[in-house]
């Protein structure tokens, strides 16, 4: 009897044993589960973080390009009014479009009721119809309003030296072909010779005038005209921006790109910008104080020659 009663008791015993050691084992996998769940979470933050992070980056990129589209886009909606313009097409402003002129009519007389039209042409002599037919084209030219004159009408543009030397019938200048991002280099005589080094201009980037008229400089036609600032002991190439490549337009806040095709010596438009081009205490190269720049790429620049004039 007392055998039996031992044997029943080590057999309780063996069953706790079991039952415990399963609790622990079932705790411990529990645990792990926690973590496990504890470790998603924290790389599901970590990604959601990322990402949000990689859609900001792009947005922000997103935006600049955006904004570099749209001055692109009013500079050439502006050049194309101005070529409207010096056609004889005149501009109405739509409301709303920032002064910015788009549609374009050709005159604003009433159409002639047609019974007069016929009445009157058949009146009418010779002489009177020439007359008659004069009028309307005299009356669309002086509707035609002129740009105003400011550096919005200066066709500046990144260039890049692919060829200079000296002259040939000149010691103080340097002949140079420049290429401005057309199909041919242009080709452009710079007095420079007395102020750069024929070594620092070879291959160099810098900021033409492209719309002035050709001109004989000693028997050779020069196309445009190398940007400089200046003062009478010292000259300096204006630099385009770190980025900037051959064809690139140069801009000014506040003032619309819409440059003639070639400036009329007559009208004196350079002359009348250029006491206001000059460059600042930060060597940027302004009009008026508005920073002449490449957008989205930064400001034209002297190496050192502040508060002085550009030509």
């Amino acid at each position: 009897m007392l055998r039996a009663t031992c044997r029943i008791a080590l057999n309780l015993t063996g069953d706790q044993f079991r039952k415990s050691v399963n609790m622990a084992a079932f705790q411990k996998i529990v645990e792990n589960n926690q973590r496990a769940e504890m470790l998603i979470d924290s790389l599901k933050e970590e990604m959601a973080a990322l990402q949000n992070e990689i859609v900001q980056r792009k947005k922000q990129e997103l935006i600049k390009e955006n904004a570099v589209l749209a001055k692109e886009i009013e500079a050439a909606l502006a050049q194309l009014v101005a070529l409207e313009v010096r056609n004889g097409k005149r501009q109405i402003p739509v409301p709303g479009n920032r002064g910015i002129c788009t549609t374009t009519e050709t005159s604003d007389a009433p159409a002639p009721v047609a019974s007069e039209s016929k009445a009157s042409a058949a009146a009418a002599t010779p002489k009177e119809k020439k007359v008659k037919e004069k009028k309307p084209a005299a009356a669309k030219l002086s509707a035609v309003a002129e740009a105003p004159v400011d550096v919005g009408r200066l066709d500046m543009r990144v260039g890049k030296i692919v060829e200079v030397g000296r002259h040939p019938d000149a010691d103080s200048l340097y002949l140079e072909k420049i290429d401005c991002g057309e199909p041919a280099p242009r080709t452009v005589v710079s007095g420079l010779v007395k102020f750069v080094p024929l070594e620092e201009m070879q291959n160099r980037m810098v900021v033409v005038l492209c719309n002035l008229k050709p001109a004989k400089m000693r028997g050779v036609t020069s196309e445009a005209m190398v940007m400089c600032a200046s003062t009478p002991e010292k000259v300096e190439v204006l630099s385009p921006p770190t980025g900037a490549v051959a064809g690139d337009l140069v801009h000014c806040d506040g003032y619309v790109r819409q440059p003639d095709a070639q400036l009329n010596p007559k009208k004196k438009v350079f002359e009348t910008c250029a006491p206001d081009l000059m460059t600042n205490s930060e060597l940027v190269a302004c009009y008026k104080g508005a920073p002449l720049h490449v957008p989205g790429k930064g400001n034209v620049v002297a190496q050192s020659l502040k508060n002085v004039l550009v030509k």
